[in-house]
């Protein structure tokens, strides 16, 4: 007659104990077994995209010349071709999805789509609920000059000038600690109204936002006689860490995956032709701080 292990009828004492022990150590195995298989599965979860696989790109279309809708519909501008490179270094297909900008930060966490390549600056706040990737570029403060006035500016070769700003910016910040003992500063409550006077001759540098510079003022009639003047100025201190490609917090494959790929593309001047097809000037120097 078959007997059952737990039969304490038919088995001794120290018997059941024994086989009592042993299903209890097969049960422990199991759930360490699924234990396993579930921390697992979240790691996978949080690895980037297999080769092929698509990816879902967040751009908001209303901010040229990084992201702008064109006529047909499409989504286009800096901003989207560098999201394109990066795919196809990293072997996945992009799907861009246009948001607008308020719903860019919820809508990731959602995960209605993996990541944001739009412009987006990085922030200790926005850092707390998602993760970026390195800088992509860092749009750079810069001087304005008469042609041929200021060639190989430095800061030494600031001393006494006459330069323009517009109040109560960073620009004005960085002036007002880095040169307020050794320049003259004219501050205005508009960029505009700096402008006018340079052009008037009433200042001999202007200092701003280098798109600002180069979209509002120098490629203008206005600004026509005027050219940039000096090295990019980018110190972190005042004009903070960049732009950076948002993905969900904790993504952490995704976002070391995206940095490779924008290492790779620096490296194979695929950052740098795209650059070149936007703007006159090096977005993409994240390192440089301070005029030589």
């Amino acid at each position: 007659m078959m007997r059952s292990p737990f039969d304490a009828d038919k088995v001794g004492p120290s018997r059941l104990r024994r086989r009592m022990a042993l299903a209890v150590l097969a049960g422990a195995a199991v759930l360490v077994a699924g234990a396993a298989e579930a921390a697992q599965k979240a790691a996978v979860a949080k690895q980037p995209a297999a080769q092929g696989e698509g990816l879902k790109v967040a751009v908001e279309g209303e901010y040229p010349p990084f992201n702008e809708t064109g006529p047909d519909g499409r989504l286009k501008g800096f901003d989207v071709d560098i999201a394109q490179a990066l795919c196809a270094h990293i072997g996945a297909r992009c799907e861009l999805v246009k948001q607008q900008w308020d719903r860019m930060i919820p809508d990731l966490a959602a995960g209605k789509y993996d990541m944001i390549v739009s412009s987006m600056s990085i922030t200790d706040t926005r850092r707390a609920t998602m993760d970026f990737t390195d800088a992509y570029y860092h749009t750079p403060a810069k001087f304005v000059g008469r042609k041929g006035a200021f060639a190989g500016l430095t800061a030494d070769g600031l001393a006494g000038k006459r330069i323009g700003v517009q109040r109560a910016t960073i620009h004005d910040s960085y002036l007002t600690d880095t040169y307020g003992g050794r320049a003259e500063i004219t501050r205005y409550d508009t960029l505009e109204k700096a402008q006018a006077d340079l052009v008037a001759g009433k200042l001999d540098l202007l200092f701003a936002d280098a798109i600002a510079l180069n979209d509002g003022f120098l490629k203008t009639a206005k600004g026509k006689s005027f050219e940039f003047a000096g090295p990019d100025v980018r110190d972190p201190r005042w004009f903070g860490e960049g732009i950076g490609i948002a993905v969900r917090k904790g993504n952490t494959g995704l976002r070391d995956r995206l940095n490779q790929a924008l290492a790779a593309i620096r490296a194979d001047g695929t950052f740098e032709r795209i650059e070149k097809k936007y703007f006159p000037f090096d977005i993409g120097d994240v390192k440089r701080t301070a005029m030589p």
